[in-house]
C-alpha cells in the first residue's frame, strides 16, 4: 500500500531539481521497466506494481534488494505520471554518464551529439533511434532537456536502458576530441548528403529545434550535411523535426 508520504516522495521525481537531489528517475509500464531491469538491475531501487506484474517478473526480480510495494490499479494512478498507468511504476538510480577519459573511444564508432534540443519527446524519440542503429552514445549539450525527464523516459519505450547518454561543456568535448574525428553537422547551407562521402565513425551534430547548431559549436564542423528535399528547389517546409531529421542520417550513415 502506498503512504502519503511515499506518494509524495515518489511524485517529487517529477520535477529535475529533486530527481538530481536524489540521483534517482522513474519509469512507468511494463515494458520499459522490463529492458530497464533486464540490464541495470542493481538501479532498481523502489518499484510499486500489480500483483499480476509481480507474478510475470518473478524470475527477473528474484534475489533483487529493493523496496517493493503492491497496489491495485487504483492506487497506481495517484503516483503515476500518464493519464493510463500501467501496471508497474519504479524508480532507478541514475545511470552512470561517460567520463572525459573515456573521449578517446569514440574514435571508433559513430556517436550523436544533441546542441540544446529541448522537446523531450524529441529526445526520447532519438535515444530510440540511435537504439535501433546501434548508437551506444549521445552526448548532450548541458542545455538539452534532462534525459530522465519522465517524458524523455517514456518517449524511448525502453531504449534509455541500451543507450548512454551523457551531459558536458560542447567545446570542451571537441576540444578533447582528435581532430582527424569527423563532425558532421546538419545545416541548411550543407552539401547534400547523398552524395557526400560518409565514414564508419564520427560524430553527427543535431542542434536545437528552433536554432539549430549554435555559432559555438559550428566552428568544429568539418563536413556540413542536408537533407535535401524533392524535388529540389520547390517550395517546402522550413526544415524538418530534429528526431525525423536524425532517423534519415542515421540510416543513410549504415547503409553505407
Amino acid at each position: 500500500m502506498l503512504s502519503k508520504n511515499k506518494i509524495k516522495l515518489l511524485h517529487s521525481l517529477e520535477m529535475k531539481k529533486n530527481r538530481d537531489a536524489q540521483q534517482s528517475f522513474v519509469a512507468e509500464g511494463p515494458k520499459i521497466v522490463h529492458d530497464i531491469l533486464s540490464r541495470h538491475k542493481d538501479q532498481l531501487s523502489v518499484i510499486a506494481a500489480t500483483e499480476e506484474w509481480f507474478a510475470q517478473e518473478h524470475e527477473l526480480m528474484a534475489g533483487l534488494q529493493c523496496e517493493r510495494i503492491v497496489v491495485s490499479a487504483d492506487e497506481l494512478t495517484k503516483v503515476s505520471f500518464l493519464c493510463h498507468p500501467q501496471q508497474v511504476f519504479a524508480v532507478f538510480r541514475k545511470f552512470v554518464e561517460m567520463t572525459p577519459e573515456e573521449l578517446p573511444s569514440l574514435a571508433d564508432k559513430l556517436t550523436l551529439v544533441l546542441d540544446g534540443v529541448q522537446d523531450p519527446g524529441n529526445l526520447g524519440t532519438i535515444i530510440r533511434i540511435a537504439d535501433w542503429f546501434g548508437i551506444e552514445d549521445i552526448i548532450c549539450s548541458k542545455d538539452t532537456v534532462d534525459v530522465y525527464n519522465p517524458k524523455v523516459v517514456q518517449a524511448t519505450m525502453g531504449s534509455i536502458a541500451r543507450v548512454r547518454v551523457s551531459y558536458m561543456d560542447l567545446k570542451q568535448l571537441f576540444e578533447a576530441l582528435p581532430p582527424t574525428l569527423p563532425v558532421y553537422g546538419t545545416l541548411l547551407e550543407g552539401n547534400n548528403m547523398y552524395s557526400e562521402q560518409l565514414s564508419h565513425n564520427g560524430i553527427i551534430i543535431m542542434g536545437n529545434e528552433g536554432k539549430g547548431i549554435s555559432p559555438q559549436i559550428r566552428q568544429f564542423i568539418t563536413k556540413g550535411l542536408r537533407i535535401p528535399n524533392y524535388p529540389e528547389g520547390r517550395d517546402t517546409a522550413d526544415s524538418l523535426n530534429v528526431a525525423v531529421a536524425t532517423a534519415i542520417i542515421c540510416a543513410e550513415f549504415r547503409r553505407r
